[in-house]
């Protein structure tokens, strides 16, 4: 089982807040012009899952699988030809400050790991960097995004 995770990630935001916007998938619609277009396509959610079209991987589908509050949010991927979980970590580091960490596993053939390793480990930095500078406040204040 190969591991991938993201640098440590600093938000301006309360745990609470970060898991809430986090925790409900339809709040992505807000970050969908932040992402790298030459890396991500067809990018689609819902509240409990979202799909995208990653080179070289091809269309992988996330689904929520558990969620607790204000820690942990994990994901499970469908659509792709070997096993991969992917986990939302969150801790208060104050009032008004939350650390984030993302962790993808992923079951990968030695034929595999080579050509996926490097666009796993990238993917899941620009995820992490993007999640990093989400409005959470504009989010929270607007509601869910429909």
């Amino acid at each position: 089982m190969a591991e991938f995770t993201s640098e440590i990630k600093t938000i301006p935001h309360s745990d609470v807040d970060v898991y809430t916007v986090l925790s409900d998938l339809n709040n992505l619609e807000l970050a969908k012009d932040r992402m790298p277009q030459d890396k991500i396509k067809e990018f689609t959610f819902d509240k409990d899952s979202c799909t995208v079209s990653v080179d070289p991987v091809g269309k992988v589908r996330f689904v929520v699988v558990s969620r607790e509050p204000n820690s942990t949010i994990k994901f499970e991927a469908e659509q792709v030809p070997f096993g991969v979980n992917m986990w939302i970590q969150l801790k208060a580091s104050s009032e008004n400050e939350t650390k984030l960490k993302l962790t993808i596993k992923a079951e990968l053939s030695p034929f595999l790991k080579p050509m996926v390793s490097k666009p796993l480990q990238q993917g899941l930095d620009k995820v992490a960097d993007l999640l990093a500078t989400l409005p959470y406040d504009t989010i929270l204040n607007q509601g869910t995004i429909e």
